[in-house]
């Protein structure tokens, strides 16, 4: 296929553009989908502040999906015109990372995420798809493109946090911030059994938001210190598992605090744009032997993920689309990106269509 497209793409730090450029030509291990629907995400608006580096001129985007344009010749068991999402994650299969199950880290440290940090992204209205066998996702007839969209990346992450937590049937789970992906832990609190979840935000929206998706209490830290309230919720024992969805060193630093003794704190945040070391506080820690663990991970990519999430939507368990908030035409999507930087307008996710 040849011919330009356009493409949401970082030209300098702190300057985006929408831009031509040449329709990519899958190799034999590829295909290129023609992008529908897209979600901007919080980890974008890092990127182009200077925390992730890139090289200008890289195409941004990593929640995307769309049919199928055309197939690399190695690319067996898909047809052009099929509808499909790829995960934020692309991972080889093949390297030691994902042969042992840490397919986000493939090649190398955080190595799984390739649109934009290695690659151009997918907020363009083409984009490609590495080791596509193993990575295009058949999204079913019964599920519309914007809620598809919601597994490349928040589900994903979300969820995974939930499961890094190690929650048990009955167990009480604090989730640090209730952004999109902070609400998908929320969701995947609930989905593994926990028995009460404490949802730490402010914004009302977002409150309504997480009682919605299975938040039990709210602690709203701008009434008094969050660590202090969720002891006084847990009559002074803390929590069995704490999901740090937010990425600063005072969210983390409440997570580890408010664990009890044999607690699993998972770190779901970015932390890239607070550069200021994390600090562990000594009795928090059990002066290193409290027994507490911390658990890092980044979102799990593949078409089995992905699979598992859809089947989560297609049965009703799962419903993300209440987290968008606004829709914008890929021709407006400069504006929708300046309202995801600012959090204007109490933006949680932006829609984008094509």
């Amino acid at each position: 296929m040849s011919g330009t497209m356009n493409t949401f793409t970082m030209l300098d730090i702190g300057k985006t553009s929408i831009i031509e450029k040449p329709i990519p030509t899958p190799g034999a291990n590829e295909a290129l989908v023609k992008t529908t629907a897209s979600l901007i995400c919080t980890s974008d608006v890092h990127t182009v502040k200077g925390a992730l580096p890139v090289e200008n001129g890289r195409t941004l985007g990593h929640e995307s999906v769309g049919v199928i344009a055309a197939l690399g010749s190695a690319v067996t068991g898909f047809t052009e015109g099929q509808r499909v999402a790829v995960n934020a994650v692309t991972p080889c299969f093949e390297c030691s990372y994902c042969q042992r199950g840490f397919t986000s880290q493939c090649g190398g440290m955080l190595g799984g995420y390739k649109y934009t940090a290695q690659v151009d992204g997918n907020m363009a209205e083409y984009f490609l798809v590495p080791a596509a066998r193993a990575n295009l996702a058949p999204i079913p007839d019964d599920l519309a493109d914007e809620a598809a969209v919601y597994a490349c990346d928040m589900l994903s992450t979300g969820i995974m946090g939930a499961e890094h937590a190690q929650i048990s049937i009955g167990d009480t789970v604090v989730v640090f911030a209730q952004g999109a992906v902070g609400l998908c832990a929320t969701i995947g609190a609930k989905l593994l059994g926990a028995g009460r979840i404490i949802a730490v935000e402010s914004i009302p929206e977002r409150i309504e938001l997480s009682k919605r998706y299975g938040a039990d209490d709210i602690v709203d830290f701008t009434k008094g210190d969050p660590v202090e309230q969720i002891m006084d919720l847990t009559g002074g024992i803390g929590a069995d598992g704490a999901i740090e969805a937010l990425g600063f060193p005072q969210t983390f630093e409440a997570a580890l605090a408010c664990l009890k003794a044999g607690g699993t704190l998972s770190n779901i945040g970015y932390h890239g744009e607070n550069p200021a070391p994390l600090q562990l506080d000594l009795p928090a820690f059990g002066l290193g032997m409290g027994d507490k663990t911390i658990r890092t991970g980044l979102c799990p990519g593949g078409s089995d993920r992905m699979r598992r999430l859809f089947t989560l939507m297609s049965t009703g368990k799962v419903d993300p689309t209440p987290m968008t908030t606004h829709r914008f035409a890929f021709a407006d999507v400069e504006r929708a990106f300046e309202m995801m930087s600012n959090k204007e307008d109490h933006i949680v996710k932006p829609l984008i269509t094509y």
